[in-house]
Order: structure tokens, then C-alpha cells, then sequence
């Protein structure tokens, strides 16, 4: 079987997969958030906490609790690691600097988990699962949380209540992601991965020498990493490890869950709105761009020319023989179009034009599908951009989903969307200008001013990959990226929250003949064609200098 014919089945599969859980999980999730109940494990954290999840809250209260229940776990977190020297179950680690500890800790709880460390040799067992992996789950909920609060925006009318952000943080926590997780740990370990609490031990005898390994509970960290799209590896080499990723079939499952959240909650939207052709119209839309940009970077890294890319059937520099050009592509694809971060491939190894791809798609905003929660509120955020610009086409008072798109609402979502740039384009400015920064660019040229964009794009965007080749893990870079990913993940936050809070203030309006039909095909080719112009309009100055220049001069 060639390569190219063995990708393509692996997308098919993928897609059937996807398919066949869209509804059950989508129709699961509407009920979580919808229910009246409460479980008795729920009522319990509820007591513990203090909070009442009967309570109604309007957007600044939901974004009260948003924003406290954060700080106190980037305070958690940061303590951690700074005592990590004197816990137990820490196998002789230090405890870790205070730059990277404040890196590391916005890093997780910002559902970004960028890493300027190598996990198995800085992170010992307690910070590990008691630390990073808890805030994988959290962090994944607070992001559903607050795209369920923007969509009850938009089904509710005459009220400015929301919902309230515990119960929903507690049920999306119990509910969704426990639950899934102790499946999909019990997949991997089936798979090959580890799970245990091993110590540092030596393996076998290397050119002289022993190399040196540790274990972890890797499998149930694993799980939540990609299905919360989190993206923090136990170890250094990420889904590349063969302890985390041991096989090609491991890594089309962790695939699926990177994808499976994002693209159900569509499913969930629409059934909350009350109009399930709403939810496929938004599910149109991403799995369109999902399926342009997988075909295209599996065009770049199968079709590049040259005696060694001919004998090794395509770019497989930085690639792992065990996933091939097409698992490795898929991979880079679906960690980049959503929050994820995870990699099992170097993107620095990539083409020109392929690195550009995993660099556009965080560019777009994942989105298509994106990270939990956070890619359903930015897509509707675009659904909104892109009702107003067709309103200004035809002189007609945009509406969407029976809400008027007023001024505030505009205004909000103009915010939202260029709060992410701002930041990337910023921050990536002033390290190129600093004398200091560029001295961690391994490479000169276009391509090492692909590393430092890359590494603004992925932290601001709240992605935590890396292209490889910068060295972050210095003051400027570990305090600048923990900025930018606290500043790219709670100020759109702010703004969703407020759209929420105007859309529900609202009476429906009545739809007319006039009335934009956004659940048609036309809306979504209509949505497409405003993220990637948006997007290109913001990005293309900085692409040209990077990766297009990359990809022309090669």
C-alpha cells in the first residue's frame, strides 16, 4: 500500500469515527448543561467550595468566577513547583526556577501548556498528577463553560442570566471529560503506554554509555492532554515518546480526541439554540477548513522534490518512521487547528510551506474545529463578523440567531478578534528588535524568525506547541510567553462574556423574507471566506518574512 493511499483511509477513518460520536456526545453534552439535577459527587464539591450552583449569574459574576477560580490555580500551580524540591514523590527533582515556574503554571491553566522544559527530567510525580494534570481537566472545563454561557446568550431572551460558571465547571469536570478519560486511559494502555509511578532507572547500554528513563502515570495523563486540548507532554519528546504514543493506532486515537469535543459541541450549540441546521451550518464551516488545510500539508510533505525526499517517499525529516508523513501531518494538522499544542513531529523539520500551515492555522484562531469551548466561541464570534459584513452588503441590520447585531455586539467581537494579533504580532516585534532575544534562534534568516513568531503564536493563541529550535527557557521568553498566553486566554474571555450578557438582554426578533438563512450552505462558504481573509489581511506581512519566504526560496 503506498503512503499517500494509507493516509487517505487514515482520514476516512478518522472521519467515521468523528461521525459516529458526533451525536451521542453532542445530545450528552446539551443534557449536562441543560440538566436541573445534580449528582451526588457534584453536591459534594459544591459543599466543599462554598458555592451554589442553583444561582443564576449575569456576566460579571460568571466572569468573577472565570477569573478567580484561575488566579487561584495559577497560584497553586506556581507554589507547587517552587516546594516541588521538598514533596514527596518528587525523584530527586529540584525545585523549579521562578520564571518557568510562572511560565509553567499561566502555561496549564491557560489551556495552552507551552513547555520550556523536558517533562522527565525538571517534573517530578506530585507536580505531575496532582498539578498538571488536574489542570488539564479544569482548565479544558472552564473553557466549555464559558462558550455554554455564550451560546445560552444567544437562546435566551429578556434576561441577563448566563447560568452559573461552578455548576457548570463541576458537571463539565464529572460529566464529560472524567468520564471519557477512564475509557481512553484504558485504550492507551492497551495501545503500549505507561502508567505507573516508577523512579529514575537505567536502560541498556548506548554508545558507551546508559540512558536514563522514568516512568509516570502517562496514559491517564495522555488522554486528557488531547481530549481536553491541552497539549502538556510527560515527556520532552511529546506524542513523539513511544511511551506516550507507542504506535500508529495509538496515535489515529489520540487524533480522534483531540477532534472529538470541539467538533460535538456544534451538535450541542444547535440543540441548545433550539435549530440543529444552526449547529451543522458552524460544524460545515470548520470541518471544511480542517479538511483544506489536512489535504494540504499532506500535499507539501508527500510532493517535495529531491533524491532523499524521493527514496523516503516525502519529507520525513522529523518525523517518526512508526507514524509516516501521513500520521504525522493528520497530527500537526489537528494539534494546530486546535488548542492542543501536543506534537508527535518537529514542525521545524517541516517544508516552508508546511510549517506556514501548522503557523495559519493557530493564526485563524482555532477554530476549525478549536480547542474545547474556545473553538465554539470563536467561530460564533466569526458567525457574528460575518452576519455584519452581509448586513452591510445588502443595508440590512444584521441579525443572527434571531438577535440584532447592534453596535455593543460589533464592537465586542472586533475586540475579541484583534486582542490575539495584537499580542503575537507585539511581542514577536520586540523580541526581533531587543538585542537579547534573538540569541535563542537556532537559525538564522526566515526561518529563525519562524521559531520566535511561531513561539508568540502558539502561547498567545493558547496552542503550546513549539517549532523547535528556539530556546525558551530563558527570563525574556519564559515571562514574555506567560503573558501573552494569561493576556490570549482571559481577555477574549472578558469580551465573550459581555457578548453574552448584551445577546441575552435581547427580545428575539422575528425572522423575515429579508433574514440572512445562516443555517445554509451560502452562510458557511460565507464564514470561511471571512476567517481566512480576516486572518490573511491580519498575518500576511508576517508570513512573507517567515515561512513563505522559507517555502519560495526552497
Amino acid at each position: 500500500m503506498s503512503p499517500v493511499l494509507a493516509g487517505m483511509l487514515q482520514v476516512l477513518a478518522l472521519i467515521a469515527a468523528l461521525g459516529l460520536a458526533y451525536r451521542p456526545l453532542g445530545d450528552h453534552m446539551a443534557g449536562v448543561y441543560s440538566s436541573k439535577k445534580h449528582l451526588r459527587v457534584e453536591k459534594w464539591i459544591y459543599k466543599a467550595i462554598g458555592a451554589n450552583p442553583d444561582t443564576e449569574m449575569r456576566w460579571t459574576a460568571y466572569l468573577r468566577g472565570v477569573l478567580a477560580f484561575s488566579a487561584v490555580s495559577v497560584l497553586f500551580l506556581y507554589l507547587l513547583q517552587r516546594l516541588q524540591g521538598a514533596l514527596p514523590g518528587s525523584p530527586g527533582f529540584s525545585s523549579i526556577d521562578p520564571d518557568q515556574a510562572f511560565n509553567t503554571a499561566a502555561s496549564f491553566v491557560a489551556n495552552t501548556n507551552w513547555q520550556s522544559y523536558a517533562g522527565e527530567q525538571a517534573m517530578g510525580h506530585v507536580v505531575q498528577t496532582g498539578g498538571l494534570a488536574v489542570q488539564n481537566f479544569v482548565s479544558a472545563a472552564v473553557g466549555i463553560a464559558v462558550a455554554v454561557a455564550l451560546v445560552r446568550g444567544f437562546a435566551r431572551s429578556r434576561t441577563g442570566e448566563l447560568g452559573n460558571f461552578w455548576a457548570d465547571l463541576v458537571r463539565g469536570t464529572v460529566r464529560v471529560l472524567v468520564p471519557i478519560s477512564l475509557v481512553g486511559a484504558l485504550v492507551l494502555v492497551a495501545c503500549g503506554a505507561i502508567q505507573n509511578f516508577a523512579g529514575i532507572h537505567e536502560v541498556g547500554q548506548f554508545m558507551g554509555g546508559s540512558q536514563q528513563w522514568n516512568g509516570g502515570a502517562v496514559a491517564s495523563q495522555e488522554v486528557i492532554k488531547e481530549l481536553g486540548t491541552n497539549g502538556g507532554g510527560y515527556f520532552n519528546a511529546n506524542s513523539a515518546h513511544p511511551f506516550e504514543n507507542p504506535n500508529g493506532l495509538s496515535n489515529l486515537f489520540e487524533i480522534f480526541l483531540i477532534l472529538v469535543i470541539p467538533f460535538a459541541l456544534t451538535r450541542t450549540f444547535g440543540r441548545m439554540v433550539g435549530s440543529l441546521k444552526q449547529g451543522y451550518a458552524i460544524l460545515a464551516a470548520m470541518g471544511g477548513i480542517w479538511l483544506g488545510f489536512t489535504a494540504l500539508m499532506m500535499w507539501t510533505e508527500f510532493a517535495h522534490h529531491g533524491p532523499a525526499f524521493d527514496i523516503a517517499g516525502g519529507a520525513m525529516e522529523g518525523k517518526e518512521t512508526r507514524f509516516g508523513i501521513a500520521g504525522s501531518s493528520l497530527f500537526a494538522v489537528a494539534t494546530t487547528l486546535t488548542s492542543t499544542g501536543a506534537v508527535n513531529s518537529f514542525h521545524s523539520s517541516y517544508t516552508g510551506f508546511g510549517g506556514g500551515i501548522t503557523m495559519l492555522g493557530m493564526q485563524l484562531g482555532e477554530i476549525a474545529p478549536g480547542g474545547v469551548g474556545s473553538g465554539l466561541y470563536g467561530m460564533l464570534i466569526m458567525a457574528i463578523i460575518a452576519v455584519f459584513i452581509a448586513g452591510l452588503m445588502v443595508g440590512r441590520t444584521p441579525e443572527y440567531l434571531g438577535k440584532k447585531i447592534g453596535t455593543r455586539e460589533i464592537k465586542l467581537a472586533a475586540c475579541y478578534i484583534l486582542i490575539t494579533p495584537a499580542l503575537v504580532l507585539c511581542f514577536t516585534a520586540a523580541a526581533m528588535a531587543l538585542p537579547t532575544p534573538p540569541h535563542s534562534m537556532l537559525n538564522s534568516g526566515a526561518h529563525g524568525f519562524s521559531e520566535v513568531l511561531y513561539a508568540y503564536t502558539s502561547g498567545a493563541n493558547n496552542n503550546g506547541s513549539a517549532f523547535a529550535g528556539l530556546n525558551a527557557d530563558t527570563q525574556w521568553f519564559n515571562t514574555t510567553i506567560g503573558l501573552a498566553m494569561l493576556l490570549g486566554r482571559f481577555l477574549p474571555m472578558v469580551f465573550v462574556l459581555a457578548l453574552a450578557g448584551s445577546l441575552a438582554e435581547q427580545k428575539p426578533v422575528p425572522a423575515t423574507v429579508g433574514t440572512l438563512g445562516t443555517h445554509k450552505p451560502l452562510f458557511s462558504g460565507l464564514l470561511v471566506g471571512t476567517i481566512l481573509i480576516i486572518t490573511g489581511l491580519t498575518y500576511f506581512p508576517a508570513l512573507a518574512l517567515g515561512p513563505l519566504a522559507e517555502g519560495l526560496a526552497s
